[in-house]
């Protein structure tokens, strides 16, 4: 990977260059959330923020997402309700998030959401402050990680009774499917594209 300041700027001006994919939703039959990819440096490289789900909430429940939620009216646009769930959830305030850019749009099978999601970077260490109501816990991966080419493997999940095999990254216990997943092989996508106009 590129120098930390050079690989910010570059994947920021592909974000900015790039056109993300929209999914249309005319007749409005999705709900449509927003989520931040908090990335954050640590030990000299990029590392990715997540949270485990909190078991009591109505959709998701227990499972490793990105910081997130529902677009409200009050929010100005989709950016600024990445921001807002991000501080509501764990406690990072938006003034301190820098967003590089959206990524493509996901849609998720079994809730009918439309996921806009968008990637941020913001100072750390950080004074987090868990949302006990919505996170279980928050769960740091460094951006090498999800880099390497053997992954993401299949895995069988079982999920509301029913088992099927679906692509996904583990890392220390902490298994990554569905939206996320996807969301995360697009984010890959992107910065392999970064690496090879670098080169």
């Amino acid at each position: 990977m590129l120098n930390l300041n050079i690989f910010k700027e570059r994947l920021k001006e592909f974000l900015n260059d790039s056109k993300p994919k929209i999914i249309e939703d005319r007749r409005g039959a999705y709900t449509h959330s927003s989520v931040l990819l908090p990335l954050f440096i640590k030990n000299d490289q990029y590392w990715i923020l997540l949270i485990r789900r909190a078991d009591t909430l109505k959709y998701h429940r227990g499972e490793v997402s990105f910081p997130g939620g529902v677009v409200d009216e009050v929010d100005e646009n989709l950016e600024s309700t990445a921001k807002r769930e991000a501080f509501e959830e764990v406690g990072i305030l938006g003034d301190d998030i820098e967003i590089l850019g959206p990524l493509d749009d996901v849609s998720t099978v079994t809730s009918n959401f439309i996921i806009h999601p968008f990637i941020g970077i913001f100072p750390f260490p950080y004074s987090f402050k868990i949302n006990r109501q919505e996170v279980n816990h928050l769960i740091e991966i460094p951006l090498q990680f999800f880099l390497k080419s053997s992954r993401p493997k299949p895995i069988l999940i079982e999920h509301k009774g029913s088992a099927f095999e679906t692509p996904a990254f583990e890392y220390d216990g902490a298994i990554i499917w569905g939206a996320t997943e996807r969301i995360l092989e697009n984010l890959v996508a992107l910065i392999n594209s970064v690496d090879q106009f670098s080169h």
